[in-house]
């Protein structure tokens, strides 16, 4: 019963560094290229939380900078309600450039965070697998330098979320706004 238990646990556990794995990485990563002024784009997720509150996103500014210890502080702030919202993450670099780690305070979740492919100046295409004791999901962002991007590049971010096993429910171009957006100069 015990090894039984162990193999499925093996297997799972496996199957988990696979899925990492199989989500690439840009090439050549540069870090400080990352640094500055992002939109957020589109948003595409398999996780209960987007299932809820999908209707009510909207495009959100978000600040990436470097730490003196070589993380990412990425700092998001995001319309809700009548309020502007600011969260602050702390993305820890792993040994392989383009990839990170973070855990909520808030929920316990893990996230591995993959800069899947960005040209710096345009666009950036992150994926995050997020693990947590009720289970697993993944999450992909794509950003922009501004509020627009070309449909050549949402098409990419939609046909990247469903190799990623997301469901066209589960894809969203975030609607624009211009609420907030001043607030994370």
């Amino acid at each position: 019963m015990q090894t039984t238990l162990l193999s499925i646990l093996g297997l799972a556990l496996l199957g988990t560094l696979h899925a990492q794995d199989s989500i690439p990485v840009q090439a050549d990563f540069q870090q400080d290229k990352l640094t500055g002024r992002w939109y957020s784009i589109g948003l595409a997720s398999n996780s209960n939380w987007f299932k809820e509150k999908r209707h009510l996103m909207k495009m959100c500014t978000t600040i990436i900078s470097t730490t003196a210890e070589g993380n990412l502080e990425v700092t998001s702030t995001y319309p809700k309600g009548d309020q502007c919202v600011t969260r602050n993450s702390l993305y820890t670099k792993t040994e392989r450039p383009g990839r990170f780690t973070y855990t909520s305070p808030r929920w316990g979740s893990k996230h591995n965070i993959h800069v899947v492919e960005t040209n710096y100046e345009e666009y950036a295409l992150v994926a995050t697998q997020i693990s947590k004791s009720t289970g697993s999901s993944t999450m992909v962002l794509l950003y922009s330098r501004t509020k627009e991007l070309s449909p050549e590049r949402l098409e990419m971010f939609t046909q990247f979320s469903r190799e990623q096993g997301l469901t066209d429910d589960e894809i969203l171009i975030l609607p624009q706004t211009d609420k907030c957006m001043a607030d994370a100069a």
